[in-house]
């Protein structure tokens, strides 16, 4: 994923930082869509933005959504219709039984994302705006950035050596 400016911080920016995002287990994606579905009828793009929503930083691709949708009404656990030009699925009562017989699971008891999410968006944001700040500004306000940058990797330098 690239941000505005370009920088990449994806998957390969955690694994060079020395952390990995966890990927969910498998089976567990049909259970999230169900118990998403049991709040009410949805598309698949609604459905994606929910998950999204559950866990902060951790957003399913359509590739592993829809493909899970279609295996769900296939079993009849779901029910697909169109409406205004989209599939809107529908957990059915069957769905409701297996997610019972599954348990009550909340978003907090699946494991979500590394603690780097947060860092990463927030290094994001920084260098959004080192960027911005770059174009179009004089000598001495690019110098002063230029020391917050220095300040701030100086700064995490010594919260490295205390930890």
């Amino acid at each position: 994923m690239y941000g505005r400016h370009g920088f990449r911080f994806g998957r390969g920016w955690a694994k060079m930082a020395g952390c990995e995002f966890p990927r969910m287990r498998r089976g567990d994606m049909k259970f999230l869509i169900l118990d998403v579905l049991k709040e009410g009828p949805r598309h698949g793009y609604e459905v994606i933005s929910e998950l999204e929503n559950r866990f902060r930083g951790y957003r399913p691709s359509p590739g592993s959504i829809y493909p899970t949708l279609q295996m769900l009404e296939e079993g009849g656990f779901v029910t697909g219709q169109e409406v205004d030009g989209k599939k809107v699925y529908t957990i059915t009562e069957s769905g409701l039984k297996l997610l019972a017989e599954r348990g009550e699971r909340h978003p907090e008891d699946t494991e979500g994302p590394h603690p780097a999410v947060e860092l990463r968006e927030s290094l994001r944001k920084l260098a959004g705006a080192v960027v911005d700040g770059a174009r179009g500004t004089d000598a001495e306000t690019l110098k002063r950035i230029n020391d917050v940058v220095n300040k701030a990797r100086k700064e995490v330098y010594s919260i490295l050596a205390e930890a």
